[in-house]
């Protein structure tokens, strides 16, 4: 897997998955069940695979540098119109949020690619989620501290890979 994302002809295929994993995870988001935790809140298993959008839009914009606004841009269009119509306004809001600040850190942390997922990740998951729950009202410390966490599993994961990894080309 981690050769599909370190081949220079496969530049568009990272912000294909980064489009598709944003189509998977509001349709997800829409019929998957959430899950009750203790204390009354409620946690929604596509929490997850966010985590790994945030991965996917790094990658993507390591492809395609500053034109990674166009998948960016088509996200947020698939976030408003797949979303539930009663989140879609606070879930495109969040994510168009979200998605600059993991932009920004991206561009300029300068640090090698594991370390800039890894930093985007950690200030962007925040960002989502708070914005998220505020605008819909419903923020509470447990459910975003639950959210947080959920979305940087992914990240995590992918920084621990790579870490790992000895190919220059990821460093």
């Amino acid at each position: 897997m981690t050769k599909i994302f370190n081949t220079k002809s496969n530049k568009y295929l990272t912000s294909g998955f980064y489009v598709l994993a944003i189509v998977v995870a509001n349709i997800g988001f829409t019929y998957i069940p959430m899950i009750p935790l203790p204390g009354g809140e409620m946690f929604a298993p596509m929490s997850l695979l966010v985590g790994f959008v945030f991965v996917l839009r790094d990658f993507a914009q390591r492809d395609l540098e500053h034109k990674v606004f166009i998948p960016m841009g088509l996200g947020l269009v698939f976030s408003y119109l797949l979303a539930n119509p009663f989140v879609a306004f606070a879930s495109a809001v969040a994510f168009a949020i979200s998605e600059l600040v993991d932009w920004a850190v991206y561009t300029y942390s300068g640090k090698p690619i594991k370390e800039r997922i890894l930093i985007s990740s950690a200030v962007s998951t925040p960002a989502d989620s708070a914005v998220f729950m505020l605008m819909l009202g419903f923020f509470s410390w447990y459910g975003f501290v639950v959210m947080v966490v959920s979305k940087m599993l992914g990240a995590l994961a992918v920084y621990y890979i790579l870490k790992r990894k000895s190919d220059a080309s990821f460093v």
